[in-house]
């Protein structure tokens, strides 16, 4: 039993230094520190569908939607590189047309920070990534650049639709 124990830990040390190591390469490597990394997103569900609960004014999706997995990361220099797989409507969604697929050509990374304006009020500044192609299963590789605020505290990241202008609607969110 000590035995199993000791090599239990012993394989749970090695996985944090693994990523522990991972993270801080990755930052090193692009020069910036690490401001969100989330290995976890949430997909958008009820209440958050539309522009009535709106998160940091960025709506949700117009309907429910699933994930399979999905990673963000941002660096205090404004890089974002995210990793979606499976973003899509739920297949138990009300409209049978586009439920279980993502019809959505283009996701884009919408990174929401809470600053200070010029009189030193609270407000949030939100900035996109410049859209990147999403498959109709729902997958995307997004790597792009923002102008993060000053200060940028408690930093959102959001996966959303890559529409050119404005921040769009959200379908996943970094947390569970």
């Amino acid at each position: 039993m000590h035995a199993v124990r000791v090599a239990a830990t012993g394989i749970t040390l090695a996985m944090m230094f693994l990523i522990t190591t991972t993270i801080g390469s990755f930052a090193g490597a692009h020069g910036a520190a690490v401001m969100l990394h989330s290995e976890h997103l949430a997909p958008v569900t009820a209440p958050y569908t539309g522009a009535a609960n709106a998160i940091r004014g960025v709506p949700g999706g117009g309907l429910p939607w699933v994930i399979t997995r999905g990673e963000i990361i941002v660096l205090a220099n404004g890089e974002v590189h995210a990793r979606v797989r499976g973003l899509i409507i739920d297949p138990a969604a009300s409209n049978p047309k586009v439920a279980g697929t993502n019809p959505i050509p283009q996701f884009k990374v919408t990174v929401s920070c809470l600053s200070t304006d010029a009189a030193g009020a609270p407000t949030t500044v939100n900035a996109s990534t410049a859209p990147a192609p999403a498959t109709a299963t729902g997958d995307a590789e997004i790597d792009g650049m923002v102008t993060l605020a000053a200060p940028c505290l408690a930093p959102v990241a959001f996966i959303a639709n890559g529409l050119p202008a404005g921040n769009g609607a959200w379908f996943a969110v970094n947390g569970r």
